[in-house]
C-alpha cells in the first residue's frame, strides 16, 4: 500500500520525527502547532489521520503526545538515529553491535513487571527465549536496558524482554 500525505500531514510528521529524535519524548499537539504555525485543534485532526496510517502513535497521560512509528521513518526515508548509530548488545557474554530502531516500554509502573519491546533494523538470529541480554547505552539518553527474552518475532525483528535492569546516568 502506497501512502500519500498532504503537505500539512508531511510537515506534521516531520516535526514529530525531528522533535522525538531530539528529545526522546512524546511531542504534544501544541509543540507541533507552534512548529508548523497551526492551531493545536487543526493538528489533532492531522494526527488522527497519521495514527490511522500507523505513522505515529498517540501517548496518553501527563507526558502524552505523539511519537513516530518505525513506518514513519520508512515513509520519510530516514533512520531513527542521525548516522544509524549502532548500540552495543551483550548476549551470552559477547558484545554485538546492532542497530536498534526502537525500544518501547509496555509497562514501567511496577519494576517487577516491566516489559520492553526492542525492534531491530536487521534480522535477529541466534537468540532464544530465556536468554539474558543487555542493550545500550542509547545515543541521547544513555539508557541501558537489561533483561530476559520472553518472545521473539523474526518477521518483524522484534524481541520482547522482561526487564530486570534499567539504568540511566544521573543528571545534575
Amino acid at each position: 500500500m502506497e501512502i500519500e500525505l498532504t503537505r500539512r500531514q508531511t510537515a506534521v510528521l516531520e516535526v514529530v520525527v525531528d522533535q522525538y529524535r531530539a528529545s526522546e519524548s512524546a511531542v504534544t499537539a501544541e509543540e507541533i502547532g507552534d512548529s508548523v504555525d497551526r492551531h493545536s485543534g487543526t493538528i489533532r485532526k492531522e494526527t488522527q489521520s497519521l495514527q490511522a496510517l500507523d505513522l505515529i502513535e498517540g501517548i496518553t497521560g501527563p507526558r502524552g503526545g505523539y511519537k513516530p512509528t518505525v513506518e514513519a521513518y520508512r515513509f520519510l526515508d530516514r533512520q531513527s538515529f542521525d548516522t544509524a548509530e549502532d548500540l552495543t548488545l551483550a548476549h551470552d557474554y559477547t558484545r554485538i553491535d546492532v542497530t536498534v530502531a526502537e525500544i518501547d516500554f509496555n509497562s514501567v509502573n511496577h519494576p517487577d513487571q516491566c516489559h520492553a519491546q526492542v525492534t531491530f533494523r536487521e534480522p535477529i538470529d541466534g537468540f532464544d527465549v530465556g536468554d539474558p541480554i543487555l542493550i545500550g547505552p542509547t545515543p541521547n539518553s544513555e539508557l541501558v536496558v537489561g533483561g530476559e527474552i520472553t518472545t521473539i518475532d523474526h518477521q518483524t525483528n522484534e524481541l520482547q524482554l522482561s526487564v530486570s535492569q534499567l539504568e540511566a546516568p544521573l543528571t545534575t
